[in-house]
């Protein structure tokens, strides 16, 4: 297969992308020439895809597949709708699984759960994409796939506040300062490690009867918020000194966080994967968080320009602390 892949090199897509490659795909990338780390075998196209006069190179090319992995507005859609109508034989969308109803009727999300999210713009986004692409299928015979990661890792650390892209509450644990838990801890979520999510994806790439689908990919994993922060204190060999604190009096204090909470993590969620399973058999994940998050640490180890501890939410977190504390005396 020919396969393009919009983006490629970023936290959830360089697994995919090695996967491919491994697996004979012939895999072009689109992308600035940012990456810090080449995938051998892939082919580079440099460019970049908001800016016409970059990606003239294109319409020398058809595909089997097309993946954009950085499409958020549906002024990216109607772009992409544009470059590859009659291009390509299949569009995947990287969605989002934050975009399933919120707040949940029902505790078990499938990927016939209502797309319903008005509290955080890059949700309510992303399902305004999802919503053209549907119409492109229905009526011009666009062949669109779409995938909803969740909590998806690999180079960052995958926790609610002072992670991801930050190592501000690892950096925190280490020195033994107080850290935040969201409500008591005790709700439910799932992450995944790119690696596990690259098997259910690859798999989609070219699958003919998944078009006009949407999959949800994640582990079966099902942890409560202690226990992820718990093993991530654990893997970094220091206990964790929590403080729970409830996420409408994190918002109320830091309205940043009302995306990230209250939009997303606030509640019990739990995937049933059994779709993607069905379409792509092969698909388990393997790899728990207690091993996973070992080894997203030791890259952090081995690349320590990318322990970014970030000053502001440094202060977003102290702050919040200090509310709280006065709040109970």
């Amino acid at each position: 297969m020919k396969v393009l892949f919009i983006g490629g090199t970023g936290n959830i897509s360089t697994a995919s992308s090695r996967l491919a490659i491994k697996k004979g795909i012939d895999l072009y990338h689109l992308n600035r020439g940012n990456a810090t780390v080449p995938i051998a075998g892939v082919r580079n196209i440099l460019g970049d895809i908001r800016k016409a006069n970059e990606v003239t190179e294109l319409a020398k090319h058809d595909w089997d597949v097309v993946v954009n992995w950085i499409a958020f507005t549906p002024e990216d859609i109607e772009r992409d709708i544009a470059l590859f109508k009659g291009k390509t034989k299949q569009y995947i969308f990287i969605g989002s699984a934050s975009c399933y109803q919120t707040p949940l009727s029902y505790p078990v999300i499938t990927e016939s759960t209502p797309l319903c999210n008005n509290l955080w713009d890059y949700s309510f986004n992303k399902i305004q994409c999802e919503d053209r692409l549907q119409k492109a299928y229905r009526e011009e015979g666009f062949p669109i796939v779409i995938v909803r990661p969740s909590l998806t890792y690999d180079t960052v650390i995958p926790i609610a506040i002072g992670g991801f892209n930050e190592y501000t509450t690892a950096d925190r644990i280490l020195k033994g300062k107080e850290i935040i838990i969201h409500g008591d801890g005790t709700s439910l979520w799932t992450v995944t490690h790119s690696d596990d999510f690259a098997k259910g994806f690859v798999g989609l790439l070219g699958l003919t009867q998944a078009i006009g689908h949407a999959f949800h990919i994640t582990s079966d994993e099902i942890l409560s918020w202690n226990m992820i922060y718990g093993i991530l204190a654990e893997s970094l060999g220091h206990e964790a000194h929590v403080v729970h604190i409830a996420s409408e009096f994190i918002c109320a204090i830091e309205p940043s966080f009302t995306g990230t909470l209250l939009a997303d993590k606030a509640e019990s969620v739990i995937f049933d994967n059994t779709k993607i399973k069905t379409f792509v058999p092969e698909f388990k994940a393997t790899i728990p968080f207690a091993t996973g998050i070992k080894r997203t640490l030791q890259w952090l180890d081995e690349n320590p320009e990318n322990k970014f501890i970030n000053p502001e939410s440094n202060e977003k977190i102290d702050r919040i602390l200090e509310k709280y504390t006065s709040k109970k005396a």
